[in-house]
C-alpha cells in the first residue's frame, strides 16, 4: 500500500500513537534529568505519571535508527538525500549532520572554515530582515534535510535563526509504581583515597499498565515551507519512515529499558488516513527522493565534506 497523501491534504496535523512494554519482565528504567532523576508527574485526573523519554531525546532516536554505522552512510532506502559529512584532520571520519544533536549548529559543523562557503548561502545579514521561508528552508533543505524534520537553532551563526520541529515524539507511562533496587560496585581495593572500596548504591526503576509513545507530524508547517508537492510528499514520508523504523528498530532505549509494541501504531487524525506498513513506505522512499533530487533541490553531490581542525 502507497503512501495515501491526499488523505492529509486537509489535515493541520497528523497524529498516532503506539502502546509499549518490556521485551521481559515489568520493569523498565525512563530516562532520567540532572537533579530531578525520573520526571514524575500527576495527571489531570490525579494519575501517578513518568515521562519515560523526553521530545528532545525522542528526536536524536529518530536520527539515529535513519543511520547504518556499518556502512558511515544514511540506511539504504534514504541514499541520496543531503548531509554534512565531518572529516578529521587525517582525513577519517569524525562526525555528521545527522548524528550530532544539533545537525548544522554542531561546533564541528558551523565553526568549520570549509563551512564558511555554505553559511555565506544562507545570505544572513544582522542589519537586514531574515525571511525563514526563502532563506533558511530552501537552504536547509539543499544541505541537511533532517533539520526541516527536527528543527535547528542556528546559534553559531546567528542567534535569531530557528526553525522548529514538524516531528515531535515523547513517551509517557501511566499509573506507575516505584521498583526499587540497588547492588554494590564490588573489586575496589578498601581503605584507598577518593572513595573506592565497596560502594553501595540505588536503583530506581517503575512498573505501568500503560506505556505510550506519542507521535505529531505537523502538516501545516509542511505546507507552509512553500516547496512545492514533491518535496512535501517526501518530507511526509521520511517522518513516516522515521517513525516506523523506530518503532520496529529503536526501541531498545537503555540497558533496563528495552521495549516492544503491544498495540499499534494507531492514527488518531485524521481518521480517514491508513498507515502503510514499513515495507511500503521503503519502497517509496528511492522514487520520492531521486524525483527531488532530479529538480536540483539537493546539494550536488548530496554530501557536502567537511574538516574540523582541531
Amino acid at each position: 500500500m502507497s503512501i495515501d497523501f491526499a488523505a492529509l491534504a486537509d489535515s493541520p496535523r497528523l497524529l498516532l500513537h503506539a502502546d509499549l512494554q518490556p521485551v521481559q519482565g515489568t520493569r523498565f528504567q525512563p530516562t532520567g534529568f540532572p537533579d530531578l532523576g525520573p520526571a514524575e508527574y500527576k495527571g489531570p485526573d490525579g494519575t501517578r505519571m513518568l515521562l519515560v523519554e523526553s521530545a528532545q531525546s525522542m528526536a536524536n532516536r529518530l536520527e539515529a535508527v535513519c543511520w547504518d554505522d556499518a556502512a558511515d552512510d544514511w540506511v539504504a532506502p534514504l541514499r541520496g538525500l543531503p548531509f554534512v559529512r565531518v572529516l578529521d584532520s587525517d582525513g577519517e571520519p569524525l562526525t555528521n549532520s545527522v548524528l550530532e544533536a544539533h545537525r548544522l549548529n554542531s561546533e564541528y559543523i558551523a565553526r568549520s572554515d570549509d563551512f564558511s562557503a555554505v553559511k555565506e548561502e544562507l545570505g544572513y545579514a544582522a542589519d537586514r530582515r531574515f525571511d525563514a521561508r526563502r532563506q533558511l528552508v530552501p537552504w536547509l533543505l539543499k544541505y541537511d534535510i533532517n533539520s526541516l524534520i527536527h528543527g535547528i537553532f542556528l546559534e553559531e551563526i546567528a542567534g535569531v535563526i530557528r526553525l522548529p520541529r514538524v516531528l515531535s515524539a515523547f513517551m509517557e507511562a501511566r499509573a506507575v509504581d516505584l521498583a526499587a533496587s540497588g547492588g554494590v560496585k564490588h573489586g575496589l581495593e578498601p581503605g584507598k583515597r577518593g572513595g573506592e572500596g565497596n560502594v553501595p548504591f540505588a536503583r530506581d526503576e517503575f512498573v505501568s499498565p500503560e506505556i505510550r509513545a506519542y507521535f505529531n507530524l505537523d502538516l501545516a508547517q509542511i505546507r507552509a515551507f512553500g516547496l512545492g508537492d514533491d518535496i512535501e510528499r517526501l518530507l511526509v514520508a521520511l517522518a513516516l519512515f522515521k517513525i516506523v523504523r523506530f518503532l520496529e528498530h529503536g526501541l531498545r532505549l537503555r540497558t533496563a529499558c528495552d521495549l516492544m509494541v503491544e498495540h499499534g501504531p494507531e492514527i488518531t487524525c485524521p481518521h480517514e488516513f491508513s498507515l502503510p506498513s514499513p515495507a511500503d513506505i521503503e519502497r517509496q522512499m528511492p522514487e520520492l527522493i531521486g524525483t527531488v533530487a532530479a529538480a536540483g533541490a539537493f546539494a550536488d553531490p548530496a554530501v557536502t565534506v567537511i574538516r574540523h581542525r582541531a
